[in-house]
C-alpha cells in the first residue's frame, strides 16, 4: 500500500470512528466513564483519601518528503519515525492535589508512569536509565517515570507551595504531556533548547492575585545523579492581567550541568520568556523567546523565537499556526552534532474533538535550514504531514 493510501485510510477510518462515538459523549468525563458510566475517582477510598487516578494515550503517524532507509525524521523528534504508526504515550498517574485555599498545612504529590516512543526522550540520567529493565536497543518503546514528587503547602503569608522530588520543567511553553499541546510535532526550542525534567526542590509563592514567583535548586537538566554536585538554580516569575487576557512568564536555569550523565561538567545558563494574549474569547496568541549558553568543553549558545496563533471555531474545533526560528550555530551544536544551522519552521494544524475525551491533531509542517541538515545531512528543507489522536481516561 502506498503512503498516500495509508494516510487516506487512516483519515477516513478516524472520521467514521469519531462520528460513531458522538452518541456516547458526556460533558466532563473521560473515555471509561463516558462508555461505561463508571468513574473510579468516585469510589469511597479515592474520594476519602483525596486521590485522583487518570491517564491518557496518544498515537500517530508522520510522513516526510525525504524517506530515509532507516525511517528517521531527524531533526524532528518525538514524531521521529517516517510512515510508521507510533504509540507515543501511554501515561498513567496518581495524584493528590494540595489544598492551597485554606489556613492549614497540607501535603500531596504525584507520580506519572509513561510507556511509549516518547518515553526514551524523557528519561533522566541516573533515574529511569538506571532502574528500568525494559530497555531494548532495538525498540523505539521504553518506560519512564517523568514525575515522582511530594507537594507541601505551608500557610505562611499568602501561602508557600513546595515541590520536592522529580518533576517536569517550568521552562518554556510546549510540554511533554500530549493533551497539553496544540500540535502533534514539537518546536526545536522544546526539543533541543530546554530541559524536560528536574530533580530537586522548587518553591512557589503568590505575591498578589497578579504576580507569583518561584525558585529552587535542581540537579541540572534531565538528571538524577547523587554522585555529582551539578546543582542549578531554577526559578522566575509569572504575571497575569486583571482580566486574565494577558500573561507573561519568565523562567531561568543557571548552574553546573551533567548532560546525559556523561560527567562533563559545564556552566549552563538559559532563560525562556513566554507571553500570552487573548485577542478575544476565540483568538489566542503566544510569543516565546529562548536564549541559552553553555561551557561544556567549548562554549556554545542557542536562541530562538516561537509564535503561536490559535482560533477556536467551536468547542469541538480549533485552527492553529506555529512559526519558529531557532539559531544553533555554536561550536557544540544541539540539534545536529556536526552541522550548525539556523532552522525555520511553520506548522498548520487543526484540533478536532468529537467528544471531550478524544482529540485528533492533523498538521502540515515545513522546515528549512541554511545548511544541509535534513535527510541525513543532504537536504536543506523538509515537508511533513502528520496526525495523532489523544484519548484521556
Amino acid at each position: 500500500m502506498s503512503k498516500k493510501s495509508i494516510f487516506k485510510n487512516v483519515l477516513l477510518s478516524s472520521a467514521i470512528f469519531s462520528v460513531s462515538l458522538q452518541t456516547f459523549a458526556s460533558d466532563n468525563a473521560g473515555m471509561i466513564e463516558s462508555l461505561t458510566g463508571f468513574n473510579i475517582n468516585e469510589t469511597p477510598f479515592l474520594k476519602d483519601s483525596g486521590l485522583e487516578v487518570g491517564g491518557w494515550a496518544s498515537a500517530g503517524a508522520t510522513y516526510t518528503s525525504h524517506n530515509r532507509s532507516d525511517r528517521n525524521n531527524a531533526p524532528l523528534s518525538f514524531n521521529d519515525r517516517n510512515n510508521e504508526l507510533l504509540l507515543n504515550q501511554f501515561n498513567l498517574f496518581i495524584e493528590r492535589a494540595v489544598n492551597t485555599d485554606g489556613n492549614s498545612w497540607d501535603i500531596g504529590g504525584r507520580i506519572d508512569v509513561m510507556y511509549g516512543a516518547d518515553a526514551q526522550n524523557t528519561q533522566a540520567a541516573g533515574w529511569d536509565s538506571d532502574w528500568t529493565t525494559y530497555t531494548n536497543d532495538d525498540s523505539y518503546y521504553d518506560v519512564a517515570v517523568p514525575q515522582l514528587y511530594a507537594e507541601i503547602y505551608a500557610p505562611i503569608g499568602n501561602g508557600i507551595t513546595a515541590k520536592v522530588g522529580h518533576f517536569y520543567t517550568s521552562i518554556g511553553y510546549e510540554v511533554v504531556t500530549a493533551p497539553d499541546n496544540f500540535f502533534y510535532s514539537h518546536a526545536y526550542t522544546m526539543l533541543y533548547a530546554e530541559p524536560f525534567t528536574h530533580s530537586g526542590v522548587s518553591l512557589s509563592y503568590d505575591i498578589s492575585d497578579n504576580l507569583s514567583i518561584n525558585g529552587g535548586v535542581v540537579q541540572g537538566w534531565d538528571n538524577v545523579d547523587g554522585e555529582t554536585n551539578h546543582w542549578s538554580f531554577l526559578g522566575g516569575f509569572g504575571w497575569t492581567s486583571d482580566d486574565a487576557a494577558s500573561a507573561v512568564f519568565v523562567q531561568l536555569i543557571s548552574g553546573n550541568n551533567d548532560f546525559d550523565g556523561d560527567s562533563k561538567s559545564g556552566s549552563t545558563n538559559m532563560y525562556s520568556i513566554v507571553a500570552t494574549h487573548d485577542f478575544s474569547e476565540k483568538l489566542h496568541y503566544v510569543f516565546q523567546h529562548d536564549f541559552g549558553e553553555t561551557r561544556e568543553g567549548k562554549k556554545s549558545d542557542w536562541y530562538g523565537i516561537n509564535q503561536y496563533l490559535t482560533y477556536d471555531v467551536s468547542e469541538q474545533m480549533a485552527y492553529g499556526v506555529r512559526l519558529e526560528w531557532f539559531g544553533d550555530r555554536g561550536d557544540a551544536n544541539r540539534v545536529n552534532e556536526t552541522v550548525g544551522a539556523n532552522y525555520y519552521a511553520i506548522a498548520l494544524g487543526v484540533n478536532y474533538s468529537p467528544v471531550n475525551w478524544m482529540t485528533f491533531r492533523p498538521e502540515v509542517r515545513y522546515d528549512r535550514a541554511d545548511e544541509s541538515v535534513f535527510n541525513d545531512n543532504s537536504e536543506t528543507d523538509q515537508v511533513s504531514i502528520a496526525m495523532d489522536v489523544v484519548v484521556t481516561f
